[in-house]
């Protein structure tokens, strides 16, 4: 039997299907050359596409708000992201969906002119911490070198490859051993990371910064799980000190799941073990993969 040449990831560019090996996008694609991009992020778990409908509703929006027309529906997509995910026959994939401003071919810096470009593939499930990571959990730092990019630039609702204030921050992270780090904005108060919300059990309430983020499919996972388990939940701002005061920290994104965070700028979270509520809200996040409510199963072609 032949080896299926899309078994490390299937991409779609330009109306056709590749391995992920050899696809390519034009070097003057602007989402290349000027970031002038959106994109979103969804996973697919055992064979299930999980709320899909969330993250292409939002992928809408963000592509409206940045006006522009990819020339496709959103049905078109769907099954683009269907047969991306079949032809790779990847039951755990990370499927990401992109629209660029794309290229004007007669040189035009008038983004009225352009073609806007949509690309998709599906690769292999990837983890911001392994599970054997979120087990003991992780190291987070609040930057203090780096602030995240102020809304009123570059809004961060609308997902986006605007990612030198986060790789800044990630080395700095680095710098101070941790694992990863979490941006404060110009008044001091936490936003997120890199591709992750932050959630904080604090004063008996599990809290997340209400602005200045990106609105995650998994944050509202996590409302959503929360609220059924009874759990006060709020969302506010707040600074690093309710950080290194909270009793659990974790981190959210569809890149992971539900991340327990255990150390703080060097110093421990409660008792320096993943706690309770974290793993609590973090076994209910996966067991919500297998319910019909959220998911979408992938028709596999038969071998």
């Amino acid at each position: 039997m032949a080896e299926n040449p899309f078994a490390d990831g299937c991409a779609y560019i330009d109306g056709e299907y590749f391995p992920i090996a050899e696809a390519r996008i034009p070097i003057i694609d602007t989402g290349f050359t000027r970031s002038d991009v959106t994109y979103d992020v969804v996973a697919v778990w055992n064979g299930k596409f999980f709320r899909l409908k969330d993250h292409l509703n939002r992928f809408e929006r963000g592509w409206n708000r940045l006006r522009m027309n990819p020339e496709l529906s959103i049905k078109e997509m769907r099954e683009i992201l269907f047969e991306c995910v079949r032809r790779s026959a990847l039951r755990n994939a990370f499927v990401e969906m992109i629209v660029s401003r794309g290229i004007d071919e007669d040189g035009s810096r008038d983004p009225r002119r352009f073609r806007n470009r949509f690309y998709a593939y599906a690769i292999p499930y990837v983890w911001i911490a392994k599970p054997e990571k979120q087990e003991v959990g992780i190291h987070l730092v609040v930057a203090q070198k780096t602030i995240r990019i102020p809304a009123n630039a570059v809004d961060p609702t609308v997902k986006n490859f605007h990612w030198g204030d986060l790789v800044k921050g990630t080395y700095e992270a680095f710098d101070r051993g941790a694992y990863t780090v979490v941006l404060p904005d110009a008044d001091g108060n936490i936003t997120e990371g890199p591709g992750f919300n932050v959630f904080v059990y604090h004063q008996g309430r599990l809290r997340t910064p209400a602005t200045g983020v990106l609105e995650g499919i998994t944050r509202q996972t996590v409302l959503d799980l929360a609220e059924e388990q009874g759990i006060p939940v709020e969302l506010d701002r707040f600074g690093a000190d309710v950080l290194e005061e909270a009793k659990e920290v974790f981190i959210s994104s569809t890149a992971g799941g539900v991340i327990p965070v255990t150390t703080v700028n060097n110093k421990s979270v409660g008792d320096g073990k993943p706690g309770k509520i974290t793993a609590l809200i973090r076994k209910r996040y996966w067991e919500a993969h297998d319910e019909d409510r959220w998911t979408f199963p992938v028709i596999y072609p038969k071998i």
